[in-house]
């Protein structure tokens, strides 16, 4: 069975619906932040702090590799997975990649009591959060198969994303 890959800004529900999937489908859920949250035992605003952004997109890139290796998993990826090609090539490979999107005011208000985000640490995170938005909207876009989840409630995402992976997880495979 192909995995189910999640991908999308901070905010719009990939690990939510991702774990809500994953149950639904009897398959394993695979949180990427968490993971290497739990693997360095360290939190992500950490990693960024001490060692940049350049050292946790390299964890990323190796949790990436080793996760798209599996099959039969739900795996929600961090915001900024779509920065390197390469993760989306690898995740295509044995999966069904999904984008989740939201509009900016809606990720603002979803994401308001998230202190733990470090690319929107300090003042002003609502600009913050709409430039990063306006960077990776592009490659967020170039996703084929892609949900909206401004105005849809967690159940009716979950919905929606069941629906397009059942439509191209394709070869016969039943992913009911």
């Amino acid at each position: 069975m192909k995995n189910l890959v999640l991908v999308g800004f901070m905010g719009s529900g990939k690990t939510v619906v991702g774990r809500r999937l994953a149950a639904q489908l009897g398959m394993e859920f695979c949180d990427c932040d968490q993971l290497i949250e739990q693997r360095t035992g360290r939190r992500i605003s950490d990693i960024f702090a001490r060692e940049g952004e350049a050292f946790f997109r390299q964890l990323e890139r190796a949790l990436v590799r080793e996760l798209a290796a599996g099959s039969r998993r739900v795996i929600a990826t961090g915001g900024g997975v779509v920065l390197n090609p390469e993760n989306l090539r690898d995740l295509s490979a044995t999966g069904i990649i999904i984008c989740l999107w939201a509009e900016p005011e809606v990720l603002l208000q979803r994401l308001q009591h998230d202190t733990d985000r470090p690319l929107l640490a300090g003042t002003d995170r609502e600009k913050k959060l709409r430039e990063l938005l306006a960077q990776r909207a592009p490659l967020y876009r170039a996703i084929p198969l892609c949900v909206d989840t401004t105005r849809l409630t967690i159940e009716q995402t979950v919905q929606a994303v069941h629906e397009l992976y059942r439509q191209h997880a394709g070869n016969g495979t039943d992913t009911r």
